[in-house]
């Protein structure tokens, strides 16, 4: 998608489930070994009563939209804001939307809202982006 087919309000979504077997893939990748993510009953103790997924797992959805979907090839991620709302839990479905907010068409500037929603359709991330779209 080039640049010049962006609108303001143009949105993008992306659903995923995130499995156990996910979880400790992305732990062995970040080197985050939290147990509240990978050791059910340690989880079971605290205030989420079961293992949650990382964070960043979750928002990286935002960046294989960004990237692959819209604005998409030759986007360049700038900034990424993210508030985390509610937990994660292995298995739930979350959906990631984009939303454009602004675009700067001189410096080649897209900013979004990007915010992921759990299969109960509860807010699990808030934030928003700023990516550099260069057409190739």
């Amino acid at each position: 998608m080039k640049l010049s087919e962006l609108y303001v309000g143009q949105k993008e979504s992306l659903s995923a489930q995130f499995s156990m077997e996910q979880v400790k893939t992305f732990a062995g990748i970040s080197k985050d070994f939290n147990p509240l993510h990978l050791d059910p009953v340690y989880a079971a103790q605290t205030i989420f009563k079961g293992n949650i997924v990382h964070g960043f797992l979750v928002g990286s959805l935002f960046s294989a939209i960004l990237g692959t979907k819209m604005p998409g090839e030759g986007s360049i991620y700038l900034k990424q804001d993210m508030k985390f709302v509610k937990p994660v839990y292995i298995n739930d479905t979350v959906t990631a939307v984009v939303t454009i907010t602004d675009i700067n068409y001189e410096k080649q500037l897209v900013t979004l809202d990007t915010t992921c929603y759990n299969q109960d359709e509860v807010v699990v991330i808030e934030g928003s982006a700023l990516v550099k779209k260069m057409d190739v």
